[in-house]
């Protein structure tokens, strides 16, 4: 892999660690930003999408989808997140399940100013709810989804994985 490719975050990188974790459904809202991600992830055969129309539903979703011994992904944005607190709460937190969040850090940029009060309150909305995160930027950080699927299932906590490249490369 050249040195620009391990610079992007690749959607296939997602998909490979899907698969690697057992993921047999992704609940998410399809958008522009990530529709690459998103027909890719139609093509694969062990991988069912589930589309709903707000993120606090993806909660919901996928408990029942858990209780039935799937291993479902909730694919959202920050904003939507922070919206959700409530779902989050009362179907992740106080349900003791393991969920990891793959989550949209709109307006995140490691170089400059963030601007974008979405991405300022991304970090101490998780924080306040104590829900672990970790930062995916690059190809090279694709092993931390793998991580946040392992302190899932030991901990029986929701954790976020925070995709903080705005999927750039998803939309192809």
């Amino acid at each position: 892999m050249s040195e620009e490719q391990a610079a992007i975050l690749r959607p296939e990188t997602l998909v490979e660690e899907f698969k690697k974790n057992g993921v047999t459904h992704v609940i998410t809202i399809p958008d522009s930003e990530t529709n690459y991600l998103y027909e890719l992830m139609k093509e694969q055969t062990w991988l069912d999408i589930i589309p709903t129309a707000r993120e606090g539903e993806t909660f919901s979703i996928a408990l029942g989808l858990l209780v039935g011994g799937k291993v479902p992904v909730c694919l959202i944005q920050n904003t939507g997140m922070m919206e959700s607190g409530d779902s989050i709460r009362g179907m992740a937190l106080d349900s003791g399940f393991p969920l990891v969040m793959v989550v949209g850090y709109r307006g995140w940029t490691r170089h400059g100013v963030i601007t974008d009060s979405a991405a300022r309150y991304t970090e101490p909305f998780l924080n306040a709810f104590r829900i672990n995160y970790y930062l995916v930027e690059s190809n090279d950080d694709g092993k931390r989804i793998s991580t946040a699927f392992e302190e899932a299932r030991a901990t029986k906590r929701p954790v976020a994985v925070l995709v903080g490249d705005e999927y750039h490369g998803f939309n192809r």
